[in-house]
């Protein structure tokens, strides 16, 4: 342990470079923190049940379950500092690593965040609105929370879920047992969220380091398809202060829950100008990847420099940007346009055809392209984050996501 500890003034110790710091999980949010990481020179270790997984192809890799307490016990041994990439973690194992190691992120913030009515009570305490909602535990119950909340609205798993799984949107009273006796079946609690008629999602990552020194990334406005985050715009295309305000609340929340790392806030902007907090991500997270070209720090880097316990980089933006993610059945096309460097359909080069953005290529060397798997990103480069969309729908890459 600590083969590289300062302290701060604030009592948690500073993890210097040249340690190792240890990931909980090992796709390809673990790749692109090593990545960040090792420019400040630290070495990292990852632990995922996936051999060759995206992170253990540019670090270190312990290949086992998450709930396997000796491979927990040799990733602690291993490790200054541990973090971790996806909520699902094991509480069991959460707690062997915070006895074991150093785990600045804690297992409070992770309890927290992987139960949806744990979180909304969270973030209600740091005084931040979310929509209005229902904790459900019998089809009654439903019906009575349905008639209070009215339709549509969405019954969500408690736990578990994610990218639109483990949800169901109500349109009529016709459908609540079909609803209730699907989700239900998952063995957890229920909760039914009032729908929001949002105008757009927005989205503010977060960072807090255990000084209490915080900082917000400029606001991405969020596309989703087929709940999937398809692109996010940054500048988000709404109003100063609608940025101003959602950035106050992201950090109200990390102060409230006293964050450690990166706090991802999705959030729902309504037509009348209202902010709500949909959920929360301890981590890094997927719309915050246009801060790698597009920022004076990237979330990864920020991360590191906040576990660690350095002083958080600055966060301007210094380019418009677009992200748009590359799924299972965008690969090939992707990985044939990095090989001839053109992009669209007539074999030109788009700098050279009015729409001038610059794509920047992350892949993240995932095996098995499956349709709907996220297997890397592009961030688009532009003046204007129009030219950047328009450099989407041109190459006809994104063709079937079209809205």
């Amino acid at each position: 342990m600590g083969n590289g500890s300062g302290s701060s003034g604030h009592g948690a110790p500073v993890i210097e470079p040249g340690a190792t710091i240890g990931v909980l999980g090992g796709g390809q949010l673990g790749r692109m923190l090593a990545l960040a990481g090792s420019h400040l020179g630290y070495r990292f270790v990852a632990m995922d049940p996936t051999p060759d997984a995206p992170c253990g192809q540019v670090a270190g890799q312990i290949v086992a379950r998450y709930d396997d307490q000796a491979a927990a016990r040799e990733l602690a041994q291993r490790a200054d500092v541990i973090t971790y990439e996806f909520e699902n973690v094991d509480a069991g194992v959460a707690a062997l690593l915070e006895e074991a190691s150093y785990v600045p992120q804690g297992s409070r913030l992770l309890y927290t965040t992987q139960h949806r009515l744990r979180e909304k009570r969270a973030i209600e305490a740091a005084g931040v609105k979310v929509a209005p909602y229902a904790e459900i535990g019998s089809e009654e119950e439903l019906r009575t929370a349905v008639a209070r909340l009215g339709l549509p609205a969405v019954l969500k798993t408690a736990t578990g879920g994610y990218d639109g799984k483990g949800q169901w949107v109500i349109r009529s009273e016709d459908e609540i047992t079909a609803a209730y006796a699907e989700l239900s079946g998952a063995g957890t609690e229920l909760v039914l969220e009032q729908f929001v008629p949002f105008v757009k999602e927005l989205s503010v990552i977060a960072a807090r380091s255990p000084r209490g020194e915080i900082k917000t990334f400029p606001v991405a406005e969020n596309i989703h398809v087929d709940n999937i985050l398809h692109v996010s715009i940054v500048p988000a295309r709404v109003e100063e202060q609608v940025q101003r305000e959602a950035e106050r609340l992201a950090a109200r929340i990390a102060e409230g829950l006293e964050a450690v790392g990166l706090l991802a806030v999705e959030m729902f902007l309504t037509a009348n100008g209202e902010l709500f907090v949909n959920e929360l991500a301890p981590r890094p997270h997927n719309s915050g990847h246009y801060t790698m070209e597009a920022c004076t720090t990237s979330q990864f880097e920020q991360h590191v420099r906040a576990i660690c316990n350095l002083p958080l980089g600055p966060v301007e933006l210094l380019t418009p940007v677009v992200m748009v993610n590359v799924l299972g059945e965008h690969l090939e096309d992707v990985r044939k346009a990095v090989v001839t460097g053109t992009w669209n359909s007539e074999g030109e080069n788009n700098g050279a055809t009015g729409f001038p953005a610059i794509p920047k290529v992350h892949l993240y060397g995932k095996h098995g392209a499956a349709p709907k798997r996220k297997m890397g990103h592009i961030n688009l480069i532009c003046r204007d984050v129009e030219d950047g969309l328009r450099w989407i729908e041109q190459t006809n890459i994104w063709r079937n996501e079209r809205k």
